[in-house]
């Protein structure tokens, strides 16, 4: 895939995966300082395993660059690096940014790891993507000692059967970005009950894909709405990531008689899907979690068919002032990158935030020698109180039943619902259609919009 820029800022070794570059000054960045100059040149940068000693220090990022989703992840590190050397690196040391593609396999995750630690001398690691990469990196992560930011990732397994499990193995590691499958389930029933006042609709079917982070929302969405919201569900399905055939799905839930289908899928792109649904008026609403409609170009995927659907997704999907840092880094992503994806999507929000967190933690402990110093950085990590770009990040501390998770809340982690209109007043989609943030009302750019068929 093509990386496009408006300006070339970013200088990346194909052999290495390295990237220093240029540092720019933008309006996201408010720099204090002068810009410095980052170089990776062969004899130049020095390494110590676990970043001890006084030279460049390295922050590996990995993700599946072959995805949109991945690709606006690395192109978020990327602008993390420069803005944390815009900020005089971390303990006045220059930040270089080693990346790494997870090709959505854990086997090739581990290699990266095991490289980047022994080899690169990275001093912490963020990104993945899908939760069963990252469940399958875990041990290796937790015996290597390296810090590890998940910003991809949502299985509440990676922190309940690692971090709680066996604290001194895994406390190294930490998730800030998406809030977890748990509390996306959980939120999944609310939003059911938000459109239940709104539209007066009060019965449903949950769909999911066969994935390890959509259990949550099977074993506790459905329950949720009927115990906690008095909601109907008439059905609680999962599907096959392999499904290419939607229509007996979608006509088993218009018999269902359900208002609106709640659905949860990553693996599934769902533009089939989304074609029968508003090809054949289905009488009733697409609503959930679609990652594919995350993306700025899903619009022009679908030829239009996303219209009316809604996914909820970290930053609003820079749609919503979420943080007084979410909409100026959504414009700098705008301004820099004119390839899709055109908009950071929901990893390179939490990859922005994990950057400055680790700075800050680091900062405190006076140190990125985690081979030596581990447990300092990492009780600094567990003090985190940092306002980034998908909210207010703090960790659930580690006697939680989600040890080092990213707290959830409005006034914390939110995970906002956005919708796919027709247009927008704060349009950040560039060509036809926009996306609204619709719910919760704290950061609601618009209301929700029914389908046309069923208004």
């Amino acid at each position: 895939m093509t990386d496009n820029t408006r300006s070339n800022n970013s200088n990346t070794d194909a052999t290495t995966g390295r990237s220093g570059g240029r540092v720019r000054r933008r309006g996201f960045l408010k720099a204090t300082g002068g810009a410095a100059l980052v170089t990776s040149v062969a004899g130049c940068t020095s390494s110590f395993g676990g970043g001890g000693g006084g030279g460049t220090i390295k922050l590996g990022h990995m993700a599946p660059v072959q995805l949109d989703m991945g690709q606006g992840s690395m192109r978020s590190a990327r602008m993390m690096v420069d803005a944390l050397n815009e900020e005089g690196g971390i303990m006045d040391r220059e930040v270089e940014l080693v990346e790494g593609d997870t090709q959505l396999s854990a086997s090739q995750a581990n290699q990266l790891v095991q490289q980047w630690v022994n080899q690169e001398g990275v001093s912490m690691i963020s990104g993945t993507f899908a939760s069963e990469t990252m469940l399958g990196i875990e041990e290796r992560v937790g015996n290597l000692n390296v810090p590890f930011i998940d910003t991809g990732a949502a299985s509440p397994q990676i922190t309940q059967d690692h971090v709680g499990a066996d604290y001194e193995t895994y406390k190294n590691v930490f998730r800030c970005n998406p809030v977890n499958a748990d509390f996306q389930a959980d939120l999944l029933a609310d939003y059911a009950a938000f459109l239940s006042d709104t539209h007066g609709w009060n019965s449903f079917a949950v769909v999911v894909e066969d994935a390890a982070w959509t259990q949550p929302v099977t074993d506790r969405t459905a329950a949720r709405m009927e115990d906690e919201h008095g909601l109907s569900v008439e059905m609680n399905r999962r599907i096959s990531p392999d499904t290419t055939d939607f229509t007996p799905i979608l006509d088993s839930v218009e018999e269902t008689g359900a208002k609106a289908m709640i659905k949860a899928i990553s693996h599934i792109s769902g533009t089939g899907m989304l074609s029968s649904w508003g090809a054949n008026e289905y009488p009733f609403a697409q609503e959930g979690i679609n990652v594919a409609s995350m993306s700025p170009q899903y619009w022009s995927d679908t030829n239009g068919g996303c219209l009316y659907e809604t996914t909820a997704e970290s930053g609003a999907g820079g749609t919503a002032p979420v943080t007084e840092k979410t909409v100026p880094f959504t414009e700098d992503y705008i301004e820099r990158f004119d390839s899709r994806p055109t908009l950071p999507m929901y990893m390179g929000f939490g990859t922005m935030d994990a950057g400055f967190i680790f700075k800050n933690a680091a900062e405190a402990a006076g140190t990125v020698d985690f081979q030596n110093n581990l447990d300092d950085i990492v009780a600094e990590l567990e003090a985190t109180d940092y306002t980034g770009t998908a909210g207010q990040i703090q960790f659930y501390g580690k006697d939680h039943d989600y040890p080092h998770d990213v707290k959830f809340g409005e006034d914390l982690a939110p995970f906002p619902v956005t919708q796919w209109q027709a247009e927008a007043e704060n349009d950040m989609i560039e060509g036809d259609g926009a996306k609204v943030c619709v719910w919760p009302e704290a950061f609601a750019t618009g209301d929700h919009v029914l389908p046309e068929w069923m208004g």
